[in-house]
Parts: structure tokens; C-alpha cells; sequence
């Protein structure tokens, strides 16, 4: 088979050119994300740790030294032992060995542990807290980069699949549900099994043949084998792709992390009942100044999880008599009974979404920490959280947000005319302009001549109606609007059967669409990063690395 050489040469620069977007300009964000984006400080009132830049996080050392209270022996030795299985590097050790120093900082982020690392935000999520982690440390700042694998959570769904682009440019969906994946087990419990296989098999048929294949098969054959822990592959790949960089990766479900989450655990047990009550009145208030509340609350809310015997998560929810049951109604305890297991057995315990932050900066030494849209949204309720359990809130950062325009597509944007702009209105909005331009624009001027001499006609012959009879002229609009309709109709068929029928310019626009917008959304939400370093191998994470820009808060469009 011949291969794609897809490499841009060694001497010239990766991205040809950027493109800033600032989020006000992309549909489908929140009123309450824009807002921070532009001026996080503005919305002290939900996020009290609100800071304008990563920079202004060393001002909040001291305060996060002071309150930090884990044993940091106990807490590196766990992630030291889970490093080295996801094969860690130099850089990582070092990083983790720092953090043993008492004097030393942890910046942050995290994503759920998604089939082969998942969308590419997650990618941008860890490079991010790197990149910050390094350039305090420059700063003179002790900083190591965490990323929280989020192998707790139990909505195997969302993790089980990812896309990339196949070898005719189309988007392609690669899946994998191993046994009992559906079980409401926590993603860190279930096993790849048989069908990983195949399913490494089905994304190698779909992908080019490049230079670079045959050694990510190797790699990926190697990490995603059978009876391989599904969080454990997942942090082993990221280790792959960002190791190197030093990038040190947590899993809560370590035994000796819960014995360290164990106070927090049993503080939010015991204050539950405020907790609820704070979450609905911030809830209240975000609805009422505008903002959508993330997370819902109802009366029953319970901020933990109880992990079954049988590796099962299951909700907590309050009963009316004030006990608190499992979902299911298999189990049912006091809220005394909740505390004094969370204190002797605290594995059995795993916290909700509005409280996993808290956690996660009692365990870790937190800085700052990196999100997307929706976990600044949750912090805009998890704050209150924090204040209850008297804990330092964060400040959160969005992470950074990249659009890759490959070569081949931005050859087509050029072609044709189409700005990154136009492609939020999405395919079907730009194929009038794409026809009437570029395919035919012949049929195009005639349709609108026609309708043009027909309005001039119809025109004349209104004149005419009103001399003799009103009502003529009204029962002429009438037709008027039906001819017009129908010339309408006939202009979209056109430009609908033109398309179709250019197939190659349909393939390339089809493509960039693909490639660009799939699903109708940036690309960083759906295609995997594995498309990528398939066709310009490991040093393509090196080219994001190297673009991240701390101080751009925009959505930035990399050409290659």
C-alpha cells in the first residue's frame, strides 16, 4: 500500500499561520462562560478564587501551602507506584519528587478516561497545566504539572468512543464496550476484553497508511491489550503522548488517596444537608441574574457516591424519613452511620461532581487548575462547597482550545473562499455560495435574472390593475408571492442538484467539514488525537506544546 507523506519539512515552522476567535463569536457558549472568559474577576460573587491570569496564582501560595494538610509522603508514594506502571518518565519522577518538597505547588487539570485519550481537549487539558507548571517554575515557583484521570466516573457511555478521519476524509467512529462496561462500574474498573482487538483493527483499516503507522500500531497494540484496566490504558497512552513533559497522572481510586480524602469525605457527610441547601440557592441565583445552573439539585441531593462490594457506584439519595438510600433501595443508612464508614472505610465512598474539586485540592497542593466551558460553569456552584467545608477555592482557567486546519483543507478554504467564520453556519448554509460562485455561476445569474425580469413584469402589470379594479392588484400579490416561492424552490434545487452532481468539489467541502466542524462542533470536542500523530507522528503533541499561548484567551486556528 503507498503511503501518505504528510511530515512538513524540517526547516519550516509546523503552523503556517493562527487565527484568533474570541468564544463571543462561536455559537452555542454560555452567557456565563463568555463572561468569564472576558473578565473572570467580575464574577467574584460565584468564584471567590477568581484571578485574571496564571501569573497572579503566586500570590495565592502561601495561602494554599498553609492550609494543605495531606501527608505528601503518603500521596507521592501513590502516585510515584501508579507513574511507573503507566511507564513514567525521568521528567515525571522528578516532578513527583518535588512534590514531596513542602514547598511545592501542584497546578492542575483532569478529564475522564476516555478510549485513546478520549477528544483532543484532553490533550489541550494536559498540556496546559505543563505548560503553566513551567513557565511558574521559570518564575522560581516549585509547580508540577497533575492531570486527575477521572476513572471513578461511571457513565461508560461518554468514554466508549472517539473519531477520527478515515482514509477518504470522512469521519469515522471508533468504539470499544468490553464486558460489564455498562454495569455501573466506575471506568477504572473495567477490563478490556477480546474486543479491543478488533477494534484497534477496525481504526487501523480506517486510517491512511503514513510513515508513521506502523509504529503507532505497535504502541497502541502494546497499551490497549486485554485484561488492561480501562483507566489504566487510557493514562498509559496520555503518559505516551505528554510523559515526557513531565506530566504526573492521578488516579483516585488508589486506596491510600481515599484514606487521604477520608476528613473531606466525612465533612461533607456531616454537613450535607447545608451543602444542598447552599448548591440551590446558588442555583436559584445563577438562574435568576441570567445563568444556567450545570448541575441540578433536587431535595434528595447527596454529594457522594457509595462504591458497592461489587465495584458498583451508586447515587445516595435523602428518603423523606432523613435516612439516606442507595438509587436502588438496596441500601439504606443513617447519616451517622455514613460518616463513621467514611472514616473507617473510606474506599467506599466517591464524591459528586460539585464535590470532586474539593477533593481534589485537599489531596494536591492546587495552584490553579485548567477546565473547559462546563467545569467553569460547575465551579460557579462548587464554590459554595468550598465555603462550607472551609476549604481555599481555586481559581480555574480555561484550558487552551485549538482548531488544526491540516494543509489539504486549508488549500480548500482557500479555493473556494470560506473563512473559519462560515463554517458555524454549517454545510448546507454555504452551498448557495459555493454554487453561485465557484460551480456554476451561469445558471445562478440567469435564475436571477429571471426572477428579476419577472418582478419587473409583474410590476407593470400591478400598475395596470389598480387603474381598473383594487382588488386585481391584491389577488396579483397573492400570486406574486407564490411565483416567487416557487422560483425560490427551484434556485435551492438547483444549487442542491449542482452540488451533488460536482462530486469532487462535494468530497473536498464534505471533508473540511468534517475535518473542521463534525458533528457541527469544533473539532476538539469529537476527533482523537490519534488522527493526528498518525499522520505527522509523536512530535505533532510537540507542535501543540510549543502553540500554547497562557495569555490568548480566544479559540485559536492552527494551519499547518
Amino acid at each position: 500500500m503507498q503511503q501518505e507523506s504528510a511530515c512538513p519539512e524540517p526547516s519550516r515552522s509546523p503552523f503556517s499561520a493562527t487565527l484568533d476567535i474570541p468564544f463571543a463569536n462561536i455559537p452555542g457558549q454560555s452567557k456565563l462562560f463568555i463572561e468569564y472568559q472576558a473578565d473572570p474577576v467580575s464574577l467574584k460573587r460565584f468564584y471567590p478564587g477568581a484571578i485574571g491570569s496564571h501569573r497572579e496564582a503566586i500570590e495565592r501560595i502561601p495561602e494554599v501551602l498553609s492550609r494543605y494538610t495531606a501527608d505528601r509522603n503518603v500521596l507521592c508514594d501513590a502516585l510515584e507506584e501508579m507513574n511507573r506502571k503507566f511507564g513514567a518518565s525521568e521528567a515525571t519522577l522528578a516532578n513527583i519528587a518535588m512534590l514531596r518538597e513542602s514547598d511545592s505547588v501542584a497546578v492542575v487539570s483532569g478529564q475522564q478516561a476516555g478510549l485513546l485519550t478520549g477528544p483532543l481537549y484532553t490533550i489541550y487539558k494536559a498540556l496546559s497545566a505543563v505548560k503553566t507548571a513551567n513557565e511558574l517554575r521559570r518564575s522560581g515557583v516549585k509547580a508540577v504539572p497533575v492531570f486527575w484521570a477521572a476513572t471513578e466516573d461511571h457513565d461508560f457511555d461518554e468514554v466508549s468512543r472517539t473519531f477520527v478521519l478515515d482514509r477518504e476524509n470522512r469521519l469515522t467512529e471508533v468504539k470499544n464496550e468490553p464486558k460489564r462496561c455498562h454495569d455501573d462500574l466506575p471506568v477504572g474498573y473495567v477490563k478490556l476484553d477480546d474486543s479491543i482487538r478488533r477494534t484497534l483493527a477496525g481504526l487501523f483499516d480506517a486510517l491512511p497508511m503514513t510513515e508513521h503507522t506502523e509504529e503507532l500500531r505497535g504502541l497502541l497494540d502494546d497499551i490497549w491489550m486485554p485484561q488492561t484496566y480501562y483507566g489504566d490504558a487510557f493514562a498509559r497512552l496520555l503518559n505516551a503522548l505528554i510523559g515526557k513533559h513531565g506530566l504526573i497522572i492521578l488516579c483516585p481510586l488508589d486506596s491510600r488517596l481515599k484514606t487521604l480524602a477520608s476528613p473531606i469525605y466525612v465533612n461533607a457527610i456531616r454537613h450535607s444537608e447545608e451543602i444542598v441547601r447552599a448548591l440551590q440557592a446558588r442555583s436559584e441565583q445563577l438562574t435568576s441574574e441570567g445563568y444556567v445552573a450545570q448541575v441540578f439539585v433536587g431535595d434528595d441531593y447527596f454529594p457522594l457516591f457509595w462504591q458497592a462490594r461489587d465495584g458498583t457506584r451508586n447515587a445516595l439519595k435523602k428518603s423523606e424519613n432523613g435516612t439516606f438510600h442507595t438509587k436502588d433501595g438496596a441500601r439504606e443508612f443513617t447519616l451517622d452511620e455514613l460518616a463513621e464508614t467514611a472514616e473507617r472505610d473510606p474506599a467506599r465512598f466517591s464524591p459528586s461532581v460539585v464535590l470532586r474539586s474539593v477533593v481534589q485540592d485537599h489531596l494536591l497542593p492546587t495552584v490553579c487548575y485548567f477546565g473547559g466551558a462546563a467545569e467553569i460553569a460547575y465551579f460557579a456552584q462548587s464554590s459554595e462547597v468550598y465555603r462550607i467545608l472551609d476549604r481555599p477555592p481555586t481559581p480555574i482557567f480555561h484550558r487552551q482550545s485549538f482548531s488544526v486546519i491540516e494543509r489539504r483543507f486549508g488549500r480548500t478554504m482557500e479555493k473556494f473562499e470560506i473563512g473559519f467564520d462560515d463554517l458555524f453556519a454549517g454545510l448546507n448554509a454555504l452551498i448557495p455560495e459555493l454554487v453561485d460562485r465557484h460551480l456554476n455561476t451561469g445558471t445562478a445569474t440567469l435564475i436571477a435574472d429571471v426572477e428579476e425580469r419577472i418582478n419587473i413584469e409583474l410590476d407593470r402589470l400591478d400598475q395596470a390593475f389598480l387603474e381598473i379594479d383594487p382588488t386585481l392588484s391584491e389577488n396579483l400579490a397573492t400570486r406574486r408571492r407564490k411565483m416567487i416561492y416557487h422560483i425560490s424552490a427551484l434556485r435551492d434545487k438547483f444549487r442542491t442538484v449542482q452540488f451533488n452532481k460536482d462530486q469532487e468539489i462535494r468530497r473536498r467541502v464534505e471533508s473540511l467539514f468534517s475535518s473542521t466542524m463534525p458533528f457541527g462542533h469544533l473539532q476538539e470536542r469529537s476527533l482523537n488525537v490519534i488522527h493526528y500523530v498518525n499522520r505527522y507522528g509523536p512530535e505533532f503533541v510537540d507542535w501543540l506544546y510549543d502553540g500554547i499561548d497562557l495569555d490568548n484567551k480566544d479559540h485559536r486556528v492552527l494551519y499547518l
